[in-house]
């Protein structure tokens, strides 16, 4: 039995259009408008939606050991409001979707055939000329939890997917601990024996009145500590460009995997700590907006980069007319005033996004 939950395995579109599917609620309705039906059967039928609506939403948010108490109140509605309106055949097709959905195989073809039984019931009860009622309902009931189970595996891989997208950043960051691990053994193991060896070798000299020498063992002592910071420095630089460029990839695989084709042109050179936070975050932003709003099939991004300032362009093969400002936009702006940079966007011929940041010597705390 699964244990998959539509509220926590659906993306926040497909929660925020979880309406959309009680579309299906049109062939309830059809029987009331086709048909010269009492005014007290058309008002019990429209009043029996508000707990079936409920139910529904209830079940659209349960997992496989509370969803019995949802489905079954579906299936009571409309086995009670089939001698009003036959349309209920619609309450019953949403109650087998989840069953399928939520439910083994076993389980749910059990529950499908107990659900024809109650269909054929009905039918004799209620004197129904045909067996049009119970047929139809039968395979509607079964078509639709069929798309219950494969919603299900749809979900399942999508979470199996996901996982396996987390184990290998995982796996990732656990060779990138052990690259800089490595570099730092390698930058400052010899350094570090050096210094140790020059600094007890002066104390030695020092102790026997050999100024002179133990002056010059100092001096190289000093020498060897300053290489050692500027090696530093290079590495932690390094490293800090490592992490934009891999900012950057993620960012092209999240559009890539939305089916937007994504190339990226041209190369930055380390930057200081506060234009490279700065900058991730403007670019992870521009991409959530993109990933949110805009419908272009592709994009580019070109980096360049000059001795005094760098340029950033993201250009989406897509026309606007206007542009709306929210709260994404005007931090963009903020933080590019902030580096005293300059913000710069063209609706036509294709919505294009440009930011220019000025460069500025990196002080000892940037590096």
């Amino acid at each position: 039995m699964t244990t998959n939950t539509l509220s926590s395995q659906e993306t926040d579109s497909e929660k925020r259009y979880a309406w959309v599917y009680l579309l299906n609620l049109v062939f309830y309705l059809i029987p009331l408008m086709l048909n010269d039906y009492p005014r007290w059967q058309i008002i019990v039928s429209l009043l029996a939606l508000i707990p079936f609506i409920f139910s529904y939403y209830k079940a659209y948010s349960a997992n496989s050991q509370n969803a019995w108490a949802p489905i079954l109140a579906m299936l009571v509605l409309a086995v009670m409001i089939t001698p009003i309106n036959p349309g209920s055949l619609s309450l019953f097709t949403f109650a087998g979707f989840f069953i399928g959905f939520f439910y083994s195989a076993r389980v749910a073809i059990l529950s499908l055939m107990a659900i024809s039984v109650s269909l054929f019931v009905l039918n004799q009860l209620l004197g129904f000329n045909q067996y049009y009622f119970p047929a139809y309902g039968t395979l509607l009931v079964t078509v639709v939890g069929l798309f219950g189970v494969i919603e299900r595996r749809r979900l399942e891989n999508k979470r199996l997917q996901q996982k396996s997208d987390d184990e290998i950043m995982q796996m990732a960051k656990i060779v990138e601990r052990e690259r800089i691990a490595r570099d730092l053994h390698d930058v400052m193991g010899h350094s570090l024996s050096s210094i140790v060896l020059k600094a007890e070798l002066a104390q030695k000299l020092l102790a026997k009145q050999e100024v002179s020498q133990a002056s010059q063992q100092l001096t190289e002592l000093s020498t060897i500590a300053r290489d050692s910071l500027s090696q530093i420095r290079r590495t932690v630089s390094n490293y800090k460009h490592t992490g934009l460029d891999a900012t950057i990839q993620q960012l092209c695989q999240r559009l890539r995997d939305k089916g937007i084709a994504t190339q990226v042109t041209g190369e930055l050179e380390p930057l200081s700590a506060r234009i490279e936070s700065q900058l991730i975050l403007i670019l992870t932003e521009l991409v959530s907006n993109m990933l949110r709003y805009s419908q272009a099939r592709t994009c580019q991004i070109i980096l360049r980069q000059q001795k005094d300032m760098i340029e950033f362009t993201l250009i989406e093969q897509a026309k606007l007319k206007a542009l709306n400002e929210g709260n994404g936009i005007q931090g963009i702006k903020e933080r590019v005033a902030s580096l005293n940079g300059h913000y710069q966007v063209k609706l036509s011929p294709n919505y294009q996004t440009q930011i220019t940041i000025p460069l500025q010597p990196a002080t000892e705390e940037d590096q």
